[in-house]
């Protein structure tokens, strides 16, 4: 079975053609789906019965299965277990807001990149999601909750720049006008630094924002909390940022875990304001959520403010996001794909 919320517009008008249907007919399957919100054939009523037969044999509309969905009692942040047609499991997250949904969505089965403070990584790296699979989290959002998704971020499960290929395919089927038309600067690709991936997103050609999990400002620290670094180190991170805003025009965000007596000295605060510096950044706070490897060192929001005004003496720019869904372990850094027991 194909699945359509893996095509281009134009690549499904050529699968119609082969099948033997008009061309039209391939816009008018995508605008029920994307538009109209159908997600079964049988409710595209302007379609002949021979072709709705015809595409429930060969087609569907997502091939990801809800598992579970859990909702913080405190915070209201929705989060979803999809399992892929091969088993695997994986999470997205639907934080709400007046005046924006946001949706945040994986784009690998586990991770290679095993960050200190991450859980997605723990059970290992299984596989690369396909571009359907990353769209398809955020029409199964649709589908389930009747939510107009409009700010992307791809900061779920995995490395997003390790799955280059499939997460620009993404990126173009989200923001074609006949699709989800979703800005470009209303989605932000999150990576812990991987500089080849950083280059190629550069010269896209959709103005999508780039967030950089930095986390250290040394080597030395940033191999410990991020080990990615030992083959992109802090200076070759810095020239790929360098590139990307000389290309795009866009500034990056510096993302920043507060890890308690980890990263939070003044001597971490100058590396940190000297790189946003560099890269003309700005830098968002966020506290460290316990995980099974940090415990003792998980911070609270005074740590957080601390920390944050050390780097605003510096004249950085810096906002702190707040964490949200760390009751059912949705938040920055917990993702890792099982079912929550409570919910």
């Amino acid at each position: 079975m194909k699945n359509i919320i893996g095509f281009l517009p134009k690549e499904f008008e050529e699968e119609m053609i082969e099948a033997g249907e008009k061309a039209y007919r391939a816009r008018q399957i995508i605008s029920w789906i994307y538009k109209k919100r159908a997600f079964d054939f049988q409710l595209m009523t302007d379609l002949p019965q021979t072709l709705i037969k015809k595409l429930a044999k060969h087609f569907e509309v997502t091939d990801l299965l809800l598992e579970q969905t859990v909702v913080s009692r405190t915070d209201g942040a929705e989060k979803f277990l999809w399992k892929l047609s091969d088993e695997n499991l994986i999470e997205s997250v639907l934080i709400r807001a007046k005046e924006r949904n946001t949706i945040c969505v994986s784009t690998q089965v586990g991770c290679k990149t095993r960050c200190l403070f991450c859980e997605s990584g723990k059970n290992g790296f299984k596989r690369d999601l396909t571009d359907g699979e990353i769209v398809g989290q955020i029409m199964g959002t649709i589908r389930e909750t009747k939510c107009d998704i409009n700010n992307v971020v791809f900061m779920g499960m995995g490395e997003p720049l390790d799955n280059y290929k499939n997460l620009e395919r993404a990126i173009q089927i989200i923001n074609h006008p006949d699709c989800l038309n979703i800005g470009a600067r209303k989605m932000t690709v999150s990576t812990c630094g991987i500089v080849p991936g950083i280059r190629q997103l550069s010269e896209l050609g959709i103005q999508v924002e780039l967030a950089i999990s930095l986390h250290a400002g040394n080597d030395e620290l940033r191999n410990e909390l991020v080990p990615i670094n030992r083959k992109y180190p802090i200076a070759q991170l810095i020239e790929a940022c360098q590139f990307f805003s000389k290309i795009t025009g866009r500034k990056i965000t510096i993302e920043y875990a507060v890890i308690k007596g980890k990263n939070d000295s003044g001597k971490d605060a100058r590396e940190v304001a000297g790189i946003a510096k560099e890269i003309n950044a700005k830098v968002n706070l966020i506290g460290c959520n316990k995980t099974t490897k940090i415990q003792e060192n998980a911070c609270t929001t005074h740590d957080v403010e601390r920390f944050r005004d050390l780097l605003l003496a510096k004249g950085v720019p810096v906002t702190v996001r707040r964490s949200r869904g760390s009751d059912i372990f949705a938040a920055c850094g917990q993702l890792s794909a099982h079912k929550v027991k409570n919910g």
